[in-house]
């Protein structure tokens, strides 16, 4: 397709349809502080192709990336190893080209990946049935509350302190047309007393295990509590590879699990594309957002695949769709399925192991060091330690050192102040002894 460019009579014509004079008058509404002039920009009104290119290789060589220095930020999304393979099988034609099965009877390879897809989640999960994949965790977390208010026909979601901020903020801006969010108080290191604000209009409570700040919390009492109180617990998962160790969010009486899948067969990728993880009881199965997969035989009796469940507005009428999200990751989920599949049970519980075992040995090292206290006692691959001073300013120096560091909390929680000295700190498969030696010397030295 050729792109064809208004010309200055089209966009005149535009203009004078909606009443305006000049393009700045669509702007007007914008702060002036915030307009960014083209003059500041300093860039020429020609190049060639060339020329471009070399610019912008120039731009590209000042990036540090995750696997070409110490690596410990995580806060959502995880690096961890990928195998060659995963990537290899995901780019053959049959499965590039047909993702997305917009006439699913004939798409019986996408539909069959997705059928295991969505066993894979439940069994991780602990759940009865998984949709065929979403967005990211925080979208699908956002899906969650919506499906639990229509469930419920209650307005009210309560969020824990522990729940990633910018999956609160996602869920603000969801939900906000369709009911209240309240948040809980922040509590880094220990459960805050969510029971307390459930009442009887209260929908579901969302809860993250383990939480922003890696601690590994008990969904029991939580269930049970909203339970008690007709309301629903949705459970979520940043890390996907700790359910390679921990008991699974649905045998602890999650009734939603929402989780993001990165971590499994996707690289971290400057922030996307990911995989949103949704799993649900069966009872609940109408009111699940997403597409669902299913096995069932044809007229001759051969087994066969089909599009059981689709809430999307283009399958069925507007009214009765449940998803804002208008479509699944289909090649993020199958490298999902893959790498999963590569690893076998027994190999994804060894990275589970791989992963607590590195952390814990690192959190030992740094909580060593005099001024750092560790804040969560229990963890599975990432905790948070309080410094002595802003970890920010610390994160920046150590990453002029060469270092990641981590992230500090007040880049997540930028009006907490008891957030300041706080930095989480994330170790996977893909730290190595010396990454944490590293890691170590130079904090000791910073802070000295």
């Amino acid at each position: 397709m050729r792109y064809l460019p208004l010309t200055p009579a089209d966009r005149a014509q535009m203009l004078a349809k909606i009443g305006v004079p000049d393009i700045d008058a669509l702007f007007a509404g914008v702060p002036k502080e915030a307009i960014v002039s083209r003059a500041k920009f300093d860039l020429p009104d020609t190049q060639s192709e060339m020329d471009v290119e070399r610019a912008m290789a120039r731009m590209a060589s000042r990036n540090v990336t995750a696997g070409s220095v110490p690596f410990f930020c995580g806060a959502g999304a995880y690096r961890h190893h990928v195998p060659a393979s995963v990537d290899h099988l995901i780019q053959r034609s049959e499965f590039l080209t047909s993702y997305t099965p917009y006439q699913p009877e004939i798409a019986q390879g996408t539909l069959q990946y997705l059928y295991e897809f969505q066993t894979q989640v439940a069994l991780l999960t602990g759940m009865e049935v998984a949709n065929a994949s979403m967005y990211d965790g925080s979208t699908a977390t956002a899906e969650a509350v919506l499906m639990a208010q229509r469930l419920t026909r209650r307005p009210k979601a309560i969020l824990s302190g522990g729940l990633h901020p910018h999956y609160a903020q996602t869920i603000e801006n969801l939900a906000a047309l369709q009911g209240t969010v309240t948040r809980a108080p922040v509590t880094p290191g220990s459960a805050e007393d969510i029971a307390a604000l459930i009442d009887d209009q209260t929908a579901c409570v969302v809860v993250q295990s383990p939480d922003v700040f890696g601690l590994i919390r008990n969904l029991r009492p939580v269930a049970e509590a909203a339970h008690a109180k007709g309301a629903l617990l949705i459970a979520v998962v940043t890390e996907v590879v700790s359910l390679g160790l921990l008991e699974p969010p649905g045998t602890q009486g999650a009734d939603i699990v929402a989780a993001e899948g990165q971590s499994i067969g996707n690289g971290l990728n400057f922030g996307g594309p990911y995989v949103g993880l949704f799993a649900t009881r069966e009872k609940y199965l109408r009111q699940m957002p997403g597409r669902l997969s299913g096995e069932t035989v044809d007229a001759e009796g051969r087994r066969g695949y089909v599009l059981t469940l689709s809430t999307r507005e283009q399958h069925i009428r507007r009214e009765k769709a449940t998803s804002n999200i208008c479509t699944n990751s289909g090649l993020c989920c199958l490298a999902f399925t893959i790498h999963l599949s590569l690893l076998g049970e027994e190999g994804f519980t060894r990275l589970a192991r791989l992963n607590h075992a590195r952390a814990s040995a690192l959190a030992d090292r740094l909580a060593a060091i005099p001024g750092v206290d560790l804040v969560t006692p229990s963890f599975f691959n990432e905790f948070t330690v309080r410094l002595p001073q802003p970890a920010a300013a610390v994160v920046d120096q150590l990453a002029n050192w060469g270092i990641l560091a981590g992230v500090p909390a007040s880049r997540l929680l930028p009006r907490d102040e008891a957030a300041e000295n706080l930095l989480i700190v994330a170790v996977t498969e893909t730290v190595t002894d010396d990454d944490c030696a590293d890691l170590a010397a130079a904090l000791k030295k910073v802070l000295a």
